[in-house]
């Protein structure tokens, strides 16, 4: 069915968008609150534990000191004010980064969710049958998101503002959050142009998220205040605005015009296809079905090859980039030997590139939930039906288990491999290869805990919304738990950390069987309730 934007019945392309607008609000009326309510809790906690564990300039350069490293740079960032490390400098160069994320990723679901998702479930058809413009849903999708990135902003500014921190340098970090937010949600409104799925947008709206993290991260471990690199990601140039430190305002323009080019490819994509349709067209199939199609593990893995594909590249790029800053890290520690507190074995290098795996697992995860959440939209679009006439339903969603575990163990090994050649080719170390595959795998358990409770999820039909909930808690508490001063049983009981931090330090192994246990038990009660309930209930 094609799109048609000059229907008499319409008066303009984008008739009809105060109200899609309003509908889009209604419909992320809880959406929208948890993520303003998420950032500004963060924020204030954030802003009441920072003051207590650095009371006083000895305390807060010690704090600078450590962040000199380029591995530390890679998780902060550029590292302006480090000479005088004040909480507002702080707050700019640690926290900023992790906000601007927050707010991209909830922009990418946002927009997906208003536009591509709408399309794949024949909404947006019903909806274009009325009085509706043909630029209205997507017009209606990027608005629901401005108003989504100003709220989160005003949280920001207002639990700085609230907390005596300067009016200007406070407004420059709520901004550089959301404008970064509103590039993101540009980002999304063109790949949902360009694909005919809603995964497959969100995918690569949140694949364009990743890489601006990573030319990030790269980018200030290279240099104190940013290389080349840096000046390529949006998340950088907000960051480079040095809040509290000396403001400036310019690179928050540079987020305003790539979201203004961003917006005006995004609609002209939008008049150039079937409404329905991707412009990126699907590749035809083949005449017969392989063997390996007549059953459900080959057929499921099949749906999943091409996803598999993009993130294992994905995943192996981002690896091989942070192994590569080897050098840097061992100049390092060459140069303070007691960087980072040592760790049992005095290697930092080795302890680093065990940091970093987590980060990778803690990707791996998010992909196996996807995987299993893959088979909800299945049923939601009414194919599920289809496929149980031939196939009973514990084989179908253990199928799905099958597949998403092979897939993680394979990602996981991908990470290691690369991260582990990368980093030993530039330090001269080709054991690290052989420890950090082997290391990748022990987050394995921990992975499959959260499918496992996917597939729970999905076979009770209450929703996955609460994996994705504590999905997301383990991360944040895996990665930015010490900096929040979080109590140290939290830290300890954090899924991530479960897994060995440092290559070559001995764990126990009990945490890791505990978490496979979990995820056996999950994944074979969402089999047992899944067959006793109905099929999109």
């Amino acid at each position: 069915m094609s799109a048609t934007f000059a229907d008499p019945r319409s008066g303009g392309r984008r008739v009809g968008t105060r109200r899609l607008t309003w509908f889009a609000l209604h419909r992320d009326r809880a959406r929208i609150p948890v993520w303003i309510m998420s950032v500004g809790a963060m924020v204030a906690y954030y802003l009441a534990v920072a003051p207590a564990v650095y009371p006083d300039a000895t305390a807060r350069q010690g704090r600078a000191a450590s962040l000199t490293s380029a591995a530390a740079a890679m998780l902060s960032g550029p590292g302006y004010g480090l000479h005088d490390y004040t909480l507002g400098a702080m707050v700019a160069n640690e926290l900023l980064g992790m906000l601007a994320v927050a707010a991209a990723l909830m922009s990418v679901f946002l927009v997906v969710r208003h536009t591509r998702a709408d399309e794949e479930t024949g909404r947006t058809e019903l909806v274009r049958s009325a009085v509706v413009g043909g630029f209205a849903p997507l017009t209606a999708a990027l608005l629901d998101a401005v108003i989504a990135n100003l709220a989160v902003a005003a949280a920001v500014l207002a639990a700085l503002v609230g907390n005596h921190y300067a009016v200007p340098d406070s407004l420059a970090v709520a901004a550089g959050v959301a404008l970064v937010g509103l590039v993101f949600a540009d980002v999304a409104a063109v790949t949902a142009q360009l694909t005919d799925r809603a995964r497959s947008a969100s995918g690569a709206a949140g694949g364009a998220v990743g890489l601006a993290y990573v030319l990030r991260a790269v980018g200030d471990a290279q240099r104190t205040g940013g290389s080349a690199l840096s000046w390529l990601s949006p998340i950088g140039w907000a960051q480079q605005t040095r809040a509290f430190v000396e403001v400036r305002w310019w690179p928050l323009a540079l987020c305003a015009a790539l979201a203004a080019v961003l917006v005006v490819l995004a609609y002209s994509l939008t008049a150039r296809r079937d409404l329905g349709a991707g412009l990126v067209p699907q590749r035809g199939g083949r005449a017969g079905a392989r063997r390996t199609l007549l059953n459900p593990v080959g057929f499921t893995f099949a749906l999943e090859r091409g996803g598999l594909i993009a993130w294992a590249i994905g995943l192996a790029v981002f690896a091989a980039l942070t192994g590569s800053m080897g050098p840097s890290i061992v100049a390092e520690v060459v140069k303070r030997p007691n960087l980072l507190g040592g760790s049992a074995t005095g290697n930092v290098l080795r302890a680093t590139l065990g940091a970093a795996l987590s980060t990778y697992a803690m990707t791996v995860a998010c992909y196996a939930v996807n995987t299993i959440d893959r088979i909800r939209r299945e049923e939601a679009e009414g194919r599920t039906g289809v496929v149980l006439t031939a196939v009973g339903r514990p084989a179908w969603l253990a199928s799905s288990l099958l597949v998403a575990a092979g897939n993680c163990a394979l990602l996981l090994l991908v990470c290691g491999l690369a991260l582990g050649a990368c980093a030993g080719v530039s330090v001269g170390e080709p054991g690290l290869t052989w420890d950090l595959a082997v290391a990748s795998l022990t987050y394995l358990p921990v992975v499959l805990c959260f499918a496992g409770l996917a597939a729970l999820a999905y076979g009770l039909g209450r929703g996955i919304w609460w994996v994705w909930t504590l999905l997301m808690t383990a991360i944040l508490v895996g990665l930015y738990g010490p900096l929040l001063s979080l109590p140290q049983a939290v830290l300890d009981l954090a899924p991530f950390s479960l897994a060995t931090r440092a290559l070559g330090v001995a764990h126990d192994p009990s945490a890791l069987l505990a978490m496979a246990g979990v995820a056996i038990l999950a994944g074979v009660t969402g089999i047992v309730t899944f067959r006793r309930r109905d099929l999109a209930a």
